[in-house]
């Protein structure tokens, strides 16, 4: 598995030169620059997976770079700087930034807030996988099909995509906005993508597989949190 690569940005050269060998010996992808420009052409070249990022640069803010590259792809941003008033930490989570650490700071804890904030984006990123078996349970992504005991469960697009998206990560706990959020992108919000709505659906998932023959519920409720999905032992 390749390891996650981090672009770091500050034109304090002690401090850069500093984090680049600290997360190059955790074993991360690193690269480096000190402006804004060279930060853009690095962050298109390299890819980053995440952008430790200084407010204040020499020809441009934090903020502006953070806004720009986050409307070039969805990069995770932990802003790192001196300021320490609540101002620039809401603004920061306003452009879009992941985190947000204030200088001085220790090594140990950036490493830790960056990894906190990796295992998020994994745990909201989807597999890439076609189909999913769960016991007798088959959830085809291909054919946009459920079979439970070979029997067709005979669900709509909408309660598919939810099925799916939680089958995608089983023992992850949903809350019905992030489950609006994955699964009716695209539809109405005004109507598709409300709890209520998320409600009746995950209640309908549950009869039609149970119409098929099956006796365990795969759809646990999380009392005033959301859904889950689970698989047999």
């Amino acid at each position: 598995m390749a390891s996650d690569k981090i672009l770091v940005v500050d034109d304090d050269q002690a401090i850069r030169i500093l984090v680049h060998r600290f997360l190059t010996n955790q074993e991360y992808q690193v690269e480096s620059a000190e402006d804004g420009k060279t930060a853009f052409v690095l962050f298109k070249e390299f890819q980053p997976n995440l952008v430790v990022l200084d407010i204040n640069l020499p020809d441009t803010t934090g903020f502006e770079l953070c806004q720009e590259m986050q409307s070039y792809n969805d990069v995770l941003v932990l802003m790192l700087s001196s300021l320490c008033d609540e101002v620039a930490k809401v603004r920061a989570f306003q452009l879009g930034a992941d985190d947000y650490l204030t200088k001085p700071f220790s090594l140990v804890e950036l490493n830790a807030r960056l990894k906190a904030i990796l295992k998020r984006q994994r745990l909201l990123s989807p597999r890439k996988l076609e189909r999913l078996v769960f016991g007798d349970l088959v959830i085809n992504n291909v054919e946009k099909e459920v079979r439970f005991q070979h029997k067709i469960v005979s669900l709509t697009n909408l309660q598919f995509n939810l099925l799916f998206c939680m089958a995608n990560q089983p023992g992850y706990v949903w809350s019905r906005s992030e489950l609006c959020d994955q699964v009716f992108k695209g539809e109405d919000s005004h109507w598709f993508g409300t709890a209520k709505v998320c409600d009746v659906h995950i209640s309908q998932i549950r009869k039609k597989i149970k119409s098929c023959g099956c006796d365990f519920e795969y759809i646990k409720t999380i009392i005033k949190v959301g859904y889950k999905f689970e698989a047999p032992v």
